[in-house]
This record gives structure tokens, sequence and C-alpha cells, in this order.
């Protein structure tokens, strides 16, 4: 079939299309009720059926005959350590954890939050409480105490399952004093916690509140799955908003089982026992989408990867772990990549591995810039394919269809829309524009399977979100244009989240911290344009008056102030004093002018700034400073 043919049906009839794809999966009872609306006018989709996640991706599997075949690959550099997973395997062991989260109180519909590594037991914990109805919110390892507090106060776990310590290249970091630490912080109390001791470095237990995973897991019984409508969620994923309080993203079991499903056949063309490997991490949505559930539901054998695009131990990384394992896709962010390219610009590693089982690689999270995709087209030799999701709809609004009808590739354009996503370029009055012209990218009502159904808690702040922006459509907060052959271009978020290597980050919960400094009068954090990790944040403070401080030691100490709050990913260390901001004449700081200055880009100045002479003044710091070239 064209894309064009399966594009159109979907867009004919929905619930035709998506009907026929959950037919693909083994539900415990059909649906029928394929899109409906609720009170609140939300649509959801698969209401009637039931079923149970984990069964769909692991029982199912070994019923089908095929419990010998590898699930996992656990490959960890960092701790020199391989282990694998037959299908067989995997159920038992989750349907093990399944049984210690069930010994300690866990029911269909409560809440589990994991904050681990890259090992094979938090897959194990991610799918445990799918396979007990439960909800589960994987929080990143690298994450700060506070960041984890906030999570810990909105999701409210009955228990939380975590490690010991976490291995970044050659550094531990134990997670078990910021565990203690966010529970501290939290209103919110959970029952208790789950650690999973690792050899690097054990963890003193509280008693009456902690278990250690190796105590109860040999004890516990085996859990049968429970059934769950299509509707119940399956797990909580926080992604950071402007004003720097994160947003649940709720998932729902039925949508996300067929979307994932149906896109690795239609996007990355992987069909049962091939390998595929989503180099990310289970923090992120790209690890929950396509480490854990979207391979598996399709019989895959997926890798779990414990290291690093480069240092464990150097730019062959990737492609020895390609050649290792047979793997036919490789799915990774941009960043990844760029690192790769720096440390070996040859691409002398590339020729040292033999990848001819390797297909195609994808990359998302932020946009392929083209001299990247450029450099790895013609070093590696193979297509590489850009395509553009969020973390709300779980996986690729557009993308280069492989398992469809695979298209010629366009340099900084991620393609065409996926199958269910209608796409429209619109004006701020919410007019769609024409063919070139730029705007903001939204989605045309309804969403399709697996896209966000509410922010957890809270289904005001979702529709004010997402949905009210333009009447009809979800607000992508992308902009960019389409082309006249129908590709699209994301040219860069409309708000004030900046994307550092993959991570979306709120500039305002920076600028919290960085106001938050005894020397700091006001502040403003913007995206600067960075080679390698795609954006890194930059601080412009103004200090308070009468306050003397040396401009290197105010950069230290607010480095070291976001890196305890927000963690190190945040990649913030640039800080300039300057001696008054840009603002309109209501008060609003003008970031989006000043990222553009700092990033040699054309800006205007609006009519309403309240001192036209304060941008010169900067841009010509910045200049001298170096930071403008």
């Amino acid at each position: 079939m064209s894309y064009k043919a399966e594009y159109d049906r979907s867009m004919n009839d929905p619930e035709g299309f998506w009907k026929e794809k959950a037919a693909a999966l083994k539900w415990f009872k059909d649906p029928e009720n394929i899109l409906s609306q609720d009170e609140h006018g939300i649509y959801h989709w698969f209401a009637d059926g039931e079923m149970n996640t984990a069964y769909m991706a692991l029982d199912y599997h070994v019923e089908q005959g095929r419990g010998d075949q590898l699930a996992i690959i656990y490959d960890s550099p960092v701790t020199d350590t391989k282990t694998t997973f037959t299908y067989s395997e995997l159920r038992d062991a989750v349907a093990k954890a399944a049984g210690m989260l069930k010994g300690l109180g866990v029911e269909k519909g409560d809440r589990v939050i994991i904050y681990m590594p890259m090992i094979p037991e938090a897959v194990i914990s991610m799918l445990a409480t799918a396979r007990l109805g439960a909800i589960h919110s994987v929080v990143f390892g690298g994450f700060a105490a506070p960041e984890l507090a906030q999570r810990i106060e909105d999701a409210q776990p009955k228990v939380m399952i975590s490690a010991s310590c976490g291995i970044e290249i050659k550094r531990v970091i134990e997670y078990k004093p910021l565990l203690d630490k966010a529970i501290e912080l939290s209103a919110h109390k959970p029952q208790s916690c789950i650690i999973f001791q690792r050899p690097q470095a054990t963890s003193p237990l509280i008693e009456g509140r902690d278990y250690d995973w190796n105590d109860l897991y040999p004890q516990a019984e085996p859990a049968d799955c429970v059934p769950v409508k299509g509707t119940d969620p399956l797990y909580i994923l926080y992604t950071s908003g402007t004003t720097g309080k994160p947003k649940g993203v709720v998932r729902e079991n039925g949508g996300h089982a067929v979307a994932m499903n149906y896109s690795m056949q239609a996007i990355y063309n992987v069909d049962k026992g091939d390998v595929f490997w989503a180099a990310s991490d289970v923090g992120w949505v790209v690890g929950h989408s396509y480490i854990v559930y979207a391979p598996l539901l399709r019989g895959c054998t997926t890798i779990v990867y414990e290291g690093k695009p480069i240092m464990t131990p150097d730019a062959g990384a990737f492609w020895r772990i390609c050649e290792e394992y047979g793997v036919k896709t490789l799915f990774t962010a941009p960043t990844a990549f760029r690192a790769i390219k720096k440390e070996d610009a040859e691409g002398a590693f590339i020729k040292q591995y033999d990848l001819s089982k390797l297909v195609a690689i994808f990359s998302a999270g932020e946009r392929l810039d083209p001299p990247t995709q450029e450099w790895l087209m013609e070093k590696s030799g193979k297509p590489v394919i850009d395509h553009w999701w969020q973390t709300e709809t779980g996986w690729g609004i557009t993308a280069n269809l492989q398992g469809v009808e695979p298209m010629p590739v366009k340099l900084g354009s991620s393609t065409v829309p996926s199958p269910g996503f209608n796409v429209q370029i619109l004006d701020e009055n919410g007019v769609q524009l024409a063919r070139g012209e730029q705007g903001y990218i939204a989605l045309k009502l309804p969403l399709p399977p697996s896209c966000l159904a509410t922010v957890w808690g809270d289904v005001e702040k979702f529709k004010s979100g997402y949905l009210q922006t333009f009447d009809g459509y979800y607000a992508s907060g992308d902009g960019g244009y389409i082309d006249q052959d129908g590709y699209v271009f994301v040219m860069g978020r409309v708000d004030d989240v900046m994307n550092v290597a993959g991570h979306r980050l709120s500039t305002g919960e920076m600028e919290e911290v960085v106001g938050g400094h005894p020397a700091v009068a006001e502040c403003a954090v913007i995206a600067r344009d960075d080679d390698l990790k795609g954006q890194i944040p930059m601080g412009l403070v103004v200090l308070k008056t009468g306050v003397e401080i040396d401009e290197a030691t105010l950069a230290k100490e607010l480095t070291q102030m976001i890196r305890n709050s927000i963690g190190a990913i945040a990649c913030y260390k640039d800080t300039y004093v300057v001696k008054r901001l840009p603002k309109t004449r209501s008060g609003k700081i003008l970031r989006k002018s000043m990222r553009q200055m700092v990033n040699g880009e054309a800006y205007a100045v609006p009519s309403t700034i309240d001192d036209v002479s304060i941008m010169p003044e900067i841009e010509a710091l910045l200049r001298e400073k170096g930071v403008i070239g």
C-alpha cells in the first residue's frame, strides 16, 4: 500500500483504520467502542476493550511458541556486564516482581515511581507495574532531589523502586541520598521503597519503609496479569512546561499498545525476531516507547545499554553494539551522533565494524541538523532518517515510513505526517496557512491512539495547555512549515522550553534558581545554539544595587545551584552580568529577541520596548566577550 492510501484511510475512516490495527494484538475482550468522548469533551480510544499491556508484550509471545527468543540484551560497558533474557525468562521475572509489589499492597490504579539507571530491573519494574494494572512513573536517575520531590507529590506513589546507584562513565552516583531527600521534601510519603543494591555502592535502608530487592524478590509469588480497560492509565511521564512545574502526561493502555505495535511496522519496518535498539534511557519517552513497550509488543529483541556514545570506551561504542548483536534498526538523539562526530570526524570507528545487518538509522528528540545527517549518511552508508514527536504523543507525528513507502530524505525535514496525525500550519488566529508559509504547528483533533489523554490530576491544565490555543486543535508548541511536496519542517519551539541534548528543560525553572542567588536582582535564561547538544542555557543577570561579586565566581555558584536543583543534565555554565534587561512597557522580558541575537539571527525590537538602547548595549557586551561572533 502507498503512503497516500494508508494516510488517507486514517483520515477518512479513523475508527475503521485503528480497529484494524487493534486486531493485530491479543485483547482479553476486543474493543467495539473505538473512539469516544468523555464529559470534558476529551477523545479516548478503545474504551470498552479489556487487556493487559504486559500480557500483550510477554505472555502472548510465550504462548505463541517464541519463549526461547531473546527479549532483552543488557550491555553495560560501565560495569563490564552483559546479560540476556528470553521472552520466557522475562515473563517469569516480571511476574515475580509483580508479586513483590503486590505483597507491598500495590493494586490496580496505584502509582509506582521508578527511579533507576539503565539496568534490566528498571524494565522489569515497569512491566511488573503494568502487569498489576497499576500506573508507573519513571523518573530519570540524573534528576535532583527537588525534581523528584515534585513528581512524588504529584503522582502520590504507594511504592517507589530505586537502585543504590547509577554510573556515569566512571563516576558512581548514589541514588539513595537523593531519594531520601526527595521524600523529605515531598508532602506525600510513599508507604514503601524497594532498593536494588548494586555492588558499586550499597545503601543503608530505613527500617519499616525500605526493602532490599534481593530479599523480597526471591520470596515473591508470581502474580497474574490484571485486566484493565483500554482507557485505564498505563503510565505518567513528566515533561517540563514553561512555568517550570512539570506536567504529568497520562498514557492510556489501549491506544498506546496499538500505536506502538503499528509504529514498529509502519515507521521502522521491523518484525518478530528483529533486533531493535533505541539508544536512550527509560527515564525519557523514547525509552518508554522504544526500549520497553514497542519492541516487546512487536516480538523484537530490544537492547538495554548502560553506557554512552563515547568514552565507554570510545566513539565506536554504538557500532560495536550494532555488530555484536546484529542490530537492524538504530534509533537515538542527534546529540549522540554529534558527540561521535566530534570524536571521530573521519568515521574511522565506523569502518572497524561489520554493519551489514544495520538497515536504517533513526533520529528524534530534537531537530537533526543537516551537517550531522549528511556526515552520518556518508560515513555509515545507511539511510539516516529524522522524525518528529513529543513526550505528549509517544510516537512519531511525522516520519519517513519505511514499512509503508520509504520516501526520499530531505535534509532538515522530518518528512510527512504519520497516519492518524492531521498536521496543519496555523497563524496566530488559528487560520490555516498556505504551503511554504511558516507558522504554528497544530494537530487537528482527534489525536490518534497513544497521544496524551490528560494531565495527571488536572484536566483543566490539559485543556488550557494544549487544546485552547486553537479551537479544535492540539497546539504542539513548535513552529514550522509544510513545503509543496507535503514535507514538514519543524523549526523549533515557540515557547521558552529549550532542548538540551534531547531533554526538554524549562528556562523558567532555571530562572527561578538563578534568581534565588542573593546577588541577583533579575535574570533571563535563554537558549544558545550548540554544535554538540543542540541548545545550552546561558544566563543574563542584573546584580542587586550595591552588590559586588566577581562574574566568574557568580557563574560558578549559579552552575552549582542549577546542578543541585535541576541536575547536571541542564548543562548550565555561562553567566554574564548586564546592567539591565530589555523589557516591554508591561514588564515582559524580550527573551526571544535576545535568543535570536545570541544565535546570530535577525531580531526585531518591538515598539512596546521601554528603552531601545538596551539591546545594542547587550549585543556589544556579548560581542566583546566572544559570545557573538
